[in-house]
């Protein structure tokens, strides 16, 4: 059943969602509405009489057609009902009822309900009934409902639990025989935290199903053994899976598909299907789907193309196909999708188009959108010895998306690094939450393609800039590279060395030319790098061992570079070399070590191939010439990790290898500056308090400004009305008259008393003092008049200039602070000096908001032109505290309402004591029903 405004305008299409519970499966949660009479009463039917009974607090066997018409009868206002559903049925059902002070029924302004569940006895303990109290808490909170009261059973102890662990403040009596709580909706730092962990263990563990099932289904295996079906099921087989696999063909004549039973229908398996790799054309999917959902699959690859990879056609069936695989609680990877592998012993899955043998196990997760790439980044890491915990290509990415797999991840013992592929995010503000966390224990390389949306990604779009997007990735702790390459050559050594302790950085090899270009690479990334140290093209590999191990145990340096060139004839030496490198890491562990060497021509293709296990000879083939032995000897393949290990722990006898020097030290410098980013989170500072902060008032002032707007208009403030509102977060904007003629010049410079400022604010002009709009220390009336009749003879009449007189402020530096709200990522705070130079280098910085004051000095401290604001060449420092002070002020602005959507201070001047904003333009709109603190929901794009 799918209700929509048109049907009935009262309808809040806005309160459904789809969500993941408990156990990893999925629920469309959405109100309860008039056509939903004959699924209440099936619902009500197949809960037992215990259930029932804790419901009413007494024998209530079946509803009554009255029953029935008051729990599908609502106004959304006042009486609000809300079902959990997979498919039709009905799970689970929630509802409140308006209550006045003396308990009975009341309208708003009354401000408390009471609230009631019921769920179905076969989904109790999925987590049903908390996703339900979430989501009727926000839409009470939206209806002015400030706090739930509830009546519990004491021996219902299953509910009272969802009610005391939600994190609410609360308060709980024993009343007449039953428990009486009451709960106050206002979110708190608690609730929030029991929402998130509940949805990190929910996506975690329905990743988790996808990547560990005990059993496998390909549809779509030709008899031929062709197609991409096929190829599916042989990866399968040749990986070893451990679970049960099976091969479905409508077609099908015989027992058996390429040695794996063969069944013509999935409901003929006659067995349990966890996962179901579909591989049939894109017409024939619904049919696989059904067939799959009314079997209980709990997850889907979707291997098929032809949805929004193929136009808009293609994108509306994408969208269904997403509706169908929800309405069964299954999750999906696709469309489009190349598969998954998980290398767990336990496991060893190869859903994916990659043919066997397929990665080695290791401590590296792999993510991407595209199957290319995704082939591209497998063969990168296979050739440089490097192994996988998991790999996800998502394709088309309709559902499961890198936010899950971060979520997955985040706890999985078995990945210490994560490097992801993205062509969009479609939700970057819980994409840098969760980064920002998952990064605090392990790191997160990102790659970004795309800078605009890809076909078959329908995500919503971000008004940021790329430039934008990175900074706040950084700030999340996430390492964002360029290249799919230097993906890779960061992940390499992440996953095999420790992180350094800060930027020095010892160079040491048998190349005095290579040596230098490694300096040079290092100063150019901002390291800090000592003199390299030239051991001659005579070195020995005992002159390397010497070397490293003095350079590893120096309290000087705080990571190794070794650079090493080839031997003419000596290749032998080249296995001693890379033995005595690991023998002087493990002799002194705790600094990274990376080695650049230098590769011929020649052996290129044989430098591609990887190194065999330790006990078999390296696999190069027949006809290659061999691989230069100092590099290849360095490609160890991953070992086995050890039980119970610790995430972040490097393997410790595995030294990345590059063939470039700037390569390797970009990946040392992004080793660096996540090192740096880890320990700052030891003080992440704090979000300030400001006693003159005029909350209330500020709330009060944007209802009335915004009693009149439509819902979906913007509304832009007066200077007036900007000026009263900033004022009461203590941010001071200079006082500004208008000038419409010479005369109310003079006036308005009378009010404010000389020396006064006269400048344009026509659009063109405005911020342009480099156009001449801009005439300063005025101080008198005889030059006021005589710079008006200069302004309009030069730039046109006073009705295009809109001419206003201002009074002087100190002299400082102009700058400029704005804040926005961004559909995707949520409110931003952004800084930079004011001109056209900095507007034209792009020299912003960005922080999320709210801001904390380590972050308001890391801001203004970020920008290139920095210096300026600190004595450059001589000149005096400004007040800096005072302008960190604004950042903060203006960040708990828009923190703290959600109707100011736009803030703009230009400029802001910052003298040698204290700042002033000279204008300031602030946009405000209705708040959206559902923000970052409503309840967890699926995206649904």
């Amino acid at each position: 059943m799918r209700m929509t405004i048109e049907s009935d305008p009262s309808y809040p299409a806005h309160w459904e969602a789809d969500v993941v519970l408990r156990d990893g499966g999925t629920a469309r949660i959405r109100p309860i509405t008039t056509e939903d009479a004959g699924r209440l009463v099936s619902f009500y039917e197949q809960v037992s009489d215990e259930s029932k009974y804790y419901r009413f607090f007494a024998p209530y066997p079946r509803l009554s057609d009255r029953d029935v018409h008051r729990f599908t009868h609502h106004d959304y206002v006042d009486r609000v009902g809300l079902a959990a559903t997979i498919g039709e049925d009905f799970i689970g059902t929630v509802r409140y009822d308006r209550i006045g002070p003396d308990g009975r029924p009341a309208s708003a302004p009354a401000d408390e309900a009471e609230v009631a569940f019921l769920v179905q006895d076969a989904h109790q303990g999925r987590g049903v009934a908390s996703a339900l109290l979430e989501h009727i808490g926000a839409v009470a909170r939206e209806r002015g409902i400030r706090r739930f009261a509830a009546e519990v059973l004491p021996a219902n102890t299953k509910m009272i639990k969802v009610f005391t662990d939600v994190g609410y403040q609360q308060k709980r009596s024993f009343e007449d025989g039953s428990v009486h709580l009451t709960l106050d909706l206002e979110p708190t730092a608690e609730s929030l935290a029991v929402q998130r962990a509940r949805e990190q263990r929910a996506e975690a563990r329905s990743v988790q199903r996808l990547l560990a099932p005990g059993s496998v289904a390909v549809v779509g295996v030709s008899r031929s053994g062709a197609g991409v079906g096929a190829a599916a099921l042989r990866n399968l087989r040749d990986s070893g899976f451990h679970g049960h696999l099976y091969a479905v063909n409508e077609a099908v004549t015989r027992d058996l598909l390429d040695g794996v039973r063969a069944y013509r229908t999935v409901e003929a398996i006659g067995a349990p299907v966890d996962l179901a790799v579909i591989a049939v054309p894109a017409d024939r999917v619904p049919d696989a789907v059904a067939a799959c959902g009314e079997h209980g699959v709990q997850g889907l690859v979707v291997l098929s193309a032809g949805y929004g990879d193929s136009g808009p056609a293609g994108l509306a069936r994408q969208r269904e196909l997403l509706r169908q695989v929800r309405s069964y609680g299954m999750r999906l990877i696709g469309p489009n999708a190349y598969g998954v592998i998980n290398t767990a012993p336990d496991v060893e899955l190869n859903a994916s188009l990659t043919p066997a043998p397929m990665p080695v196990r290791g401590r590296t997760g792999l993510f991407t959108q595209s199957g290319a790439i995704g082939i591209a980044l497998l063969s990168a890491l296979l050739r440089r010895g490097e192994g996988l915990s998991s790999f996800v290509s998502a394709g088309n990415r309709a559902d499961v998306s890198g936010n899950d797999i971060l979520q997955y991840w985040y706890e999985d013992e078995a990945t210490d690094v994560a490097l992801m592929y993205l062509e969009t995010l479609g939700n970057p503000r819980k994409f840098t939450r969760l980064a920002r966390r998952t990064a605090a224990v392990k790191p997160v390389v990102v790659a970004k393609g795309g800078r605009h949306t890809p076909a078959g990604h329908v995500v919503p779009g971000t008004r940021l800039s790329e430039d934008t997007v990175s900074a706040l990735l950084r700030q999340a702790g996430v390492i964002r590279v360029d290249t799919v390459t230097e993906l890779v050559d960061v992940g390499l050594l992440l996953s095999s060395q420790p992180l350094p302790a800060g930027p020095r950085i010892a160079i040491l090899g048998n190349s005095e030319s290579l040596g230098v270009l490694t300096y040079d690479a290092c100063l150019a990334q901002g390291l800090r790098p000592l003199p390299p140290l030239d051991l001659t093209t005579a070195a020995s590999p005992e002159d390397f061992r010497t070397s490293l191990a003095s350079a590893l145990a120096s309290d000087d340096c705080d990571a190794v570079i070794v650079t090493a060139i080839p031997w003419v004839s000596e290749h032998a030496l080249a296995d001693d070399l890379a033995d005595a490198l690991r023998e002087a890491v493990a002799g002194t562990p705790g600094k990274p070590v990376a080695v650049v060497h230098v590769e011929l021509a020649e052996l290129v293709q044989a430098l591609s191939a990887t190194r065999g296990p330790a006990d078999e000879p390296p696999a190069h083939p027949a006809d290659a010439t061999p691989a230069h032995p100092a590099a290849d000897a360095l490609r160890t393949p991953a070992a086995p990790a050890a039980p119970g290990r610790a995430a972040s722990t490097p393997e410790p006898d595995r030294i990345p290898s590059y063939p470039a020097a700037e390569r390797a030290v970009k990946a040392v410098a992004e080793a660096v500056r996540y090192g740096q980013w880890r320990r700052a989170l030891a003080d992440a500072g704090q979000v300030p308090e400001y006693e003159d902060i005029d909350e209330a008032g500020a709330a009060a002032q944007l209802a009335g400004l915004l009693a009149d707007v439509d819902g979906g208009a913007v509304l832009t403030l007066s200077d007036w009305d900007a000026r009263e509102l900033l004022a009461r977060y203590g941010i001071r904007v200079l006082p500004t008259l208008p000038a419409p003629s010479p005369d109310a010049a003079v006036r308005a410079a009378e009010v404010l008393g000389y020396p006064v400022a006269l400048k344009t604010t026509a659009p063109h002009l405005r911020h342009r003092a480099d156009l001449g709009g801009v005439r300063l220390d005025l101080t008198n009336e005889a030059e006021l008049r005589r710079s008006y009749e200069e302004l309009t003879d030069a730039l046109g009449k006073p009705a295009e200039l809109q001419p206003v007189v201002q009074p002087m402020v100190p002299r400082g530096v102009d700058t400029v602070v704005r804040s926005v709200i961004d559909p995707a990522a949520g409110a931003v705070l952004s800084f930079g000096l004011a001109g056209v130079a900095s507007e034209l280098l792009g020299d912003t910085a960005h922080r999320l908001v709210p801001a904390t004051d380590r972050d308001a000095a890391a801001l203004i401290r970020s920008i290139r032109g920095a210096p300026l604001l600190f004595g450059w060449r001589g000149s005096d420092p400004v007040d800096t505290p005072a302008l960190e002070a604004t950042l903060l002020r203006l960040s708990r602005l828009v923190d703290d309402h959600p109707e100011v959507i736009a803030v703009t201070l230009e400029p802001v001047v910052v003298a040698a004591e204290g700042v002033c904003a000279l204008s300031a333009t602030v946009r405000v709109a209705h708040p959206p029903a559902r923000g970052d603190l409503g309840p967890r929901t699926l995206p649904s794009y």
